[in-house]
């Protein structure tokens, strides 16, 4: 099964209720009561947003945090980049540091980075405006197959 991390699902939470919120400045704190989830999880959440200039954070004592673009401009690749780094299915892409003792030897090696790229290519087609939204998406199931068959 293909999942994505439970901090990447909070982050998407999070970044819905910065939207919701508009230009507002809004605390860690603030983020968390309106979602439920709880702070400290919030803030580590919100911190690895900021760092992957998803949103923006202003300190000080009127400080907090909003998003760096509108909705529509952030893509769900981009937040799970900003959180759990290179979207892949696989440990073994190219260019990829991690070894394998059965590189040399694997039938399929590079063959994944087709399979990476597509998943990564729907995901960036996805953007955080989808997300608010109570209208069922349809992902692009056949194009996104016919890319991994390619």
């Amino acid at each position: 099964m293909i999942k994505v991390s439970r901090l990447a699902d909070y982050a998407v939470v999070v970044l819905a209720a910065l939207a919701r919120n508009g230009q507002s400045l809004t605390t860690a704190a603030g983020v968390a009561d309106q979602t439920r989830l709880p702070e400290p999880t919030v803030a580590k959440v919100m911190k690895m947003l900021a760092r992957g200039a998803v949103i923006t954070s202003i300190r000080g004592a009127n400080g907090g945090y909003n998003l760096a673009r509108a909705p529509e401009e952030i893509s769900i690749a981009e937040i799970i980049m900003a959180v759990d780094g290179p979207i892949s299915l696989t440990t073994c892409v190219e260019g990829s540091t991690n070894a394998c003792d059965y590189a040399c030897h694997c039938p399929v090696k590079g063959r994944w980075d087709g399979v990476n790229l597509a998943i990564r290519d729907a995901l960036e087609g996805v953007m955080l405006s989808d997300m608010l939204n109570n209208k069922p998406q349809h992902a692009p199931a056949a194009a996104l197959a016919e890319e991994v068959v390619q």
